[in-house]
């Protein structure tokens, strides 16, 4: 049994997979299993890895290329696990040194705590460092968020696998990849994430029922280029992302006895907000939204900060909008994310990215 068991799924991933599994063999945390799991690659993907596993135990290869999905392939991945944490790395990524022992004491640390993430840098295909990772880093900043975005960087997540197994009651054994675990929606009506937003839907239940956080420390470099789902399959990946919010809100809904509210308007996926037909003052929704938030999070400064910007892109007018965040930042200080997002309602239409348009159907650019 190891402490931490690090899975890493590939499928053709040959052109980074050293430097990823490099990573991991060079962390200053020796206690570790990396268990590559195939998904069919035909690239040399497998042979790669397997040279890594004639020279270090500790480097597992296993292929499923009948897996449904990610999520399938993930899952696969933690039926073989057996350890303390389950650490994420995926096929492009990089993990920094010190990755493990940081998030092995933010844990011992903390006992309660179900899943860590953490912070990073955002990098090209050539390893030029070209953004920042922004995600909640306060004790409640990942329950506060959850109904509007990813409150966790998936390739930056570790999880305490104990937790996984108590808390995956109706999935069957233990927590998985793209199914409810929380069963408060009818059975007829749950909802299944094969992909593009496995990740969210995991971690979205996982910070409704325990408590998760981000550590304030870069752990990882986060590799962005053309063939990432966000930008080779944008729309689908936004709308499986707005069904799994109103799915969070429904869910929450059913469990805390509180008001049905619709997360949609005040949602801000890929750092954008949705233009709702017709609509541009979303004030009564967000009362309902802000009264359901009161009784969900406890109170706490990331809670305040949360419901204020949310206020702010309660109305869409430009001019009210930029006065409250004017406003917003004078008290708040403002994240890039919360930057992103308000730019890109702004400078809709006129920048190079299509406007994401919710209609009673669905998304449409």
């Amino acid at each position: 049994m190891a402490t931490f068991d690090v899975l890493l799924p590939v499928k053709n991933g040959i052109a980074f997979l050293a430097e990823a599994i490099d990573s991991i063999v060079c962390q200053t945390f020796k206690d570790w299993r990396l268990i590559v799991l195939d998904h069919g690659s035909t690239d040399g993907s497998v042979e790669l890895a397997e040279a890594y596993a004639e020279r270090d135990a500790r480097v597992i290869v296993r292929s499923f290329p009948q897996a449904q999905g990610l999520s399938g392939l993930l899952n696969c991945g933690l039926d073989l696990c057996d350890c303390t944490y389950v650490l994420r790395q995926d096929a492009d990524d990089v993990s920094l040194p010190d990755r493990m022992e940081v998030l092995a004491r933010a844990f011992e640390a903390d006992s309660a705590l179900a899943v860590l993430g953490s912070l990073g840098d955002v990098i090209d295909a050539h390893g030029r460092t070209i953004g920042k990772i922004d995600m909640p880093t306060g004790r409640h900043g990942v329950a506060a968020g959850v109904l509007f975005r990813t409150p966790i960087c998936h390739p930056s997540a570790a999880m305490r696998f104990d937790a996984m197994c108590r808390l995956g009651r109706v999935s069957g054994p233990g927590v998985r990849y793209g199914e409810d675990f929380i069963g408060a929606v009818p059975v007829e009506r749950r909802l299944h994430v094969p992909g593009l937003a496995e990740d969210y839907f995991l971690f979205g239940q996982l910070a409704l029922v325990a408590p998760c956080m981000n550590v304030d420390r870069r752990l990882i470099k986060y590799r962005w280029h053309g063939a990432n789902i966000g930008t080779t399959k944008h729309l689908a990946q936004m709308q499986v992302a707005l069904n799994i919010s109103r799915y969070l809100a429904e869910s929450v809904s059913i469990v805390m006895g509180v008001g049905h509210f619709d997360p949609a308007p005040f949602c801000n996926h890929g750092e954008r907000l949705f233009e709702i037909e017709g609509q541009t003052d979303f004030s009564a929704a967000y009362v309902a939204l802000r009264r359901a938030l009161l009784k969900i999070v406890p109170a706490s400064d990331e809670l305040e900060r949360e419901l204020a910007f949310r206020k702010v892109i309660s109305d869409r007018a430009r001019a009210t909008m930029a006065a409250r965040f004017c406003s917003y930042a004078v008290r708040h200080g403002v994240h890039p994310a919360e930057s992103r997002t308000i730019n890109s309602w702004m400078l809709r239409g006129l920048k190079k990215q299509p406007i994401l348009l919710l209609k009673p159907s669905g998304l449409f650019s």
